[in-house]
């Protein structure tokens, strides 16, 4: 009987609108990580 709520709660909390959400918030952590080649040198200026 346990599954059956778990399986409500996860229907409800992982629906269409949420996945597609988590795939664009990746999708932009991964361009940020992969398109960042050094650390930027404006970081450093003041010091």
């Amino acid at each position: 009987m346990a599954y059956v709520r778990l399986y409500e709660v996860m229907n409800r909390l992982f629906n269409k609108e949420n996945a597609l959400a988590l795939a664009l918030a990746l999708m932009l952590i991964a361009l940020l990580v992969f398109t960042a080649e050094s650390t930027p040198l404006w970081i450093y200026q003041g010091f």
